[in-house]
């Protein structure tokens, strides 16, 4: 019995009690950074300089939070997933999943009685929690290149600075463009833009720079043999040198070279005047192997590859690809190519796509993403700078979240901030109450309009207001009374329409924080029994 570890055990509404004020808690210190007038979180870290981190970034303060009580803790940890989930997904609305979720528990346990089935209430949450994300998708818009800045800024905490920076690179890179946060080695935050493939790998011989200024290895006009066999002798590939040297073209090598091969070809460039260079295959394992694909579509080369049995003697000149322009430094290469995009690119760039909505691990998504920016041939990366780490870091975060929420944008589009898309939503809802609902269907509408005015009640609450003060939360019923609203932005004190002042959100942020609040929130509500390990007491 020597993995004997004895367990405490809660039950019914004492133990429901307890996930409640874990979920409180939590929530209290995240909900504080929600809207322009949210107010920023210190915390205690000792990764960073000064041991602190000063943070208005919902999904860092989330991940912050251990409480002593496992029970307690167990309701973060869920609450923390949640919002991670979110993160992961949509790139931003950490927040508002975590106050909804909130408020979608304490609903539930105001609406709840005894004569509740509460399978059946959870039930009913989730059936209409499908009319409300139908109602967002049915008031969401496309995206257009002012409205891509107003999602940067309002995502980067209303920093207009940094909004424009970020909505400045997607507008170069475009809807299948990537755009990375790097951190800047001055204070200056920056973005740079390649239109071409980037390779993290440099090339494997200084002798091969032509560029000694920067450092690196520059050839136009080039050919582009891609392989991920070693070349161990030279003659392998005897058969494209010789055109290429007679004709006094450029080769750039995408393949493992041996010692003598790479000490060869750099000979030649010394001696000779060749221009010629080679680098190593990108990243390891499968990722390799389908990186080398994309590289090898994308220049119009055939790719040999071991595991296909390719053998390098068949070679020739119509297996090369080729670049406008390639630029290799100590650490990466950048392939410039200003051709036109197949029908076998774009069906590529399509496939991925699929495959990315169907995957769920992170770092998955993310190297798919890098992909398709490879393939539609733009890439972004924008520097944080800061005049000290805690400000780089803050910075850093803001500018992350914005990121992947102005990606969130373009790929679904946008709805109307501030709360308000799910505070309107409340209407899809109120039109199912009127038709025949059984007790616990009407008491899962209850739980429901009264948890989807949070996010905005929050807003104004952080800006020392009162909802009842701004809007009615009556349903309207009527079209006409729908559109003749005022709606009241908080940073800058004006009424008007959300849309038109650019105060607005992604909608896969919105829905994503919304689907998976309901998720956590119908868990815990069902929860009847919890079961920790026993902690000593000292």
């Amino acid at each position: 019995m020597s993995n004997y570890i004895p367990k405490n055990l809660e039950f019914d509404q004492p133990g429901r009690d307890k996930l409640i004020q874990g979920i409180t808690k939590i929530s209290k210190a995240v909900k504080s950074t929600l809207g322009p007038r949210g107010k920023t979180v210190l915390i205690e870290s000792p990764e960073h300089i000064g041991g602190m981190t000063i943070t208005k970034d919902g999904v860092t303060v989330a991940n912050s939070i251990f409480l002593d009580d496992a029970v307690e803790n167990l309701a973060v940890q869920m609450l923390k997933d949640a919002a991670r989930r979110t993160a992961n997904s949509a790139g931003d609305g950490t927040t508002t999943a975590i106050v909804l979720t909130e408020a979608i528990i304490k609903a539930g346990e105001k609406n709840l009685t005894e004569k509740n089935n509460i399978a059946e209430v959870v039930k009913g949450i989730n059936k209409f929690s499908k009319s409300v994300v139908k109602h967002l998708k049915k008031n969401s818009r496309r995206i257009t290149k002012s409205r891509l800045l107003d999602v940067a800024t309002i995502s980067a905490n209303n920093d207009k600075n940094l909004g424009k920076i970020i909505a400045d690179a997607y507008g170069k890179v475009g809807k299948n463009g990537i755009v990375t946060v790097e951190r800047s080695q001055n204070h200056e935050t920056y973005a740079t833009v390649t239109n071409g493939i980037k390779v993290d790998r440099g090339y494997t011989s200084n002798l091969f720079i032509t560029n000694q200024k920067n450092d690196e290895s520059v050839l136009e006009d080039t050919l582009v043999l891609v392989c991920d066999q070693e070349i161990s002798n030279i003659l392998q590939i005897e058969n494209v040198l010789k055109p290429i040297i007679q004709q006094n073209k450029k080769l750039l090598i995408i393949g493992p070279c041996s010692v003598n091969v790479v000490n060869t070809l750099a000979a030649n460039v010394v001696r000779n005047g060749l221009k010629l260079c080679n680098i190593m295959p990108p990243q390891f394992g499968y990722k390799q192997h389908e990186l080398m694909q994309d590289i090898a579509l994308s220049v119009g080369a055939k790719y040999f590859s071991e595991k296909t049995g390719d053998d390098l003697s068949l070679l020739s000149m119509e297996d090369l690809g080729h670049a406008d322009k390639i630029i290799s430094g100590k650490s990466q290469t950048v392939i410039i190519k200003n051709n036109q995009m197949t029908e076998e690119i774009e069906n590529r760039i399509s496939d991925l796509k699929e495959q990315q909505e169907n995957t769920e691990i992170v770092s998955d998504r993310e190297f798919i993403n890098e992909r398709i920016a490879s393939l539609s041939g733009s890439i972004g990366a924008i520097y944080v700078g800061g005049n000290s780490d805690i400000e780089q870091k803050e910075k850093y975060d803001r500018v992350e979240d914005a990121v992947c929420a102005v990606r969130s944008a373009l790929q679904e589009g946008i709805v109307k901030g501030g709360g308000l898309a799910l505070f309107y939503a409340r209407e899809e809802i109120g039109w199912i109450s009127k038709k025949t609902v059984n007790d616990d269907e009407s008491t899962a509408i209850d739980i429901l309009m009264e948890s989807l005015s949070a996010p905005v009640i929050q807003i104004l609450q952080n800006a020392g207001l009162h909802i009842d003060d701004y809007y009615s939360q009556k349903i309207h019923f009527d079209s006409w009374a729908m559109n003749l609203r005022d709606e009241y932005n908080v940073k800058t004190e004006e009424k008007g329409d959300f849309f038109k002042m650019g105060v607005i959100d992604p909608l896969k942020v919105t829905k994503t924080a919304f689907e998976n609040a309901v998720s956590v929130a119908t868990t815990i509500l069902t929860t009847n029994a919890i079961i920790t390990h026993a902690r000593v007491k000292e």
